[in-house]
């Protein structure tokens, strides 16, 4: 079991434009896709702001977004990393499992990658993110670098009120493995 502080909270913008766009697409019947909520256990609640102070997390979430485009099974983590190197401990080994098992039963996994400090946002294959896990495994880096990243991801944009457009990519993708 983790803890909770307020490093859950990393993430929570590029979450918040991911929210924004899933109800987009959810109002012109694109998608359908829900975040999915990590269960905690309440240790300590600011009774002032009946904010929660400290939480363990009863089990392990699976990923962040879970849903279908049009037939299409989809599943996704949302990470934002603020360096150009982005560390595979953002990622946990059920995960990893999780997306691997999604996409043996023909469903598309990817993580949505944000590099804060370029602004830039990626749709990132599983394949690609399964390739460095294997190489961390294997005894290689335990991280991925931006340069390593970016030629094997699909760059996202935002387009009105989809801040952050993942259709694309996930079409892009979806081609790419004919």
């Amino acid at each position: 079991m983790g803890t909770w502080k307020t490093r859950g909270l990393r993430g929570s913008t590029l979450e918040e434009f991911i929210n924004r766009t899933n109800e987009a697409y959810r109002e012109k019947n694109l998608a359908l896709i829900q975040k999915i909520p990590t269960p905690i256990t309440p240790i300590e609640i600011d009774k002032s702001s009946r904010h929660i102070t400290l939480a363990y997390f009863d089990t392990k979430s699976t990923v962040d977004y879970i849903g279908v485009v049009q037939g299409i099974p989809v599943c996704f983590d949302a990470k934002e990393c603020a360096v150009l190197t982005f560390p595979l401990h953002n990622i946990h080994p059920h995960q990893i499992a999780f997306m691997k098992k999604f996409e043996e039963q023909g469903g598309v996994a990817f993580i949505i990658l944000s590099f804060t400090s370029k602004n830039e946002t990626y749709y990132v294959p599983f394949d690609q993110i399964e390739y460095f896990w294997n190489r961390m495994e294997q005894g290689g880096r335990k991280s991925a670098t931006y340069e390593e990243i970016v030629p094997g991801a699909f760059p996202i944009r935002s387009l009105r009120d989809m801040l952050v457009h993942y259709l694309e990519p996930l079409q892009a993708d979806l081609d790419r493995k004919g």
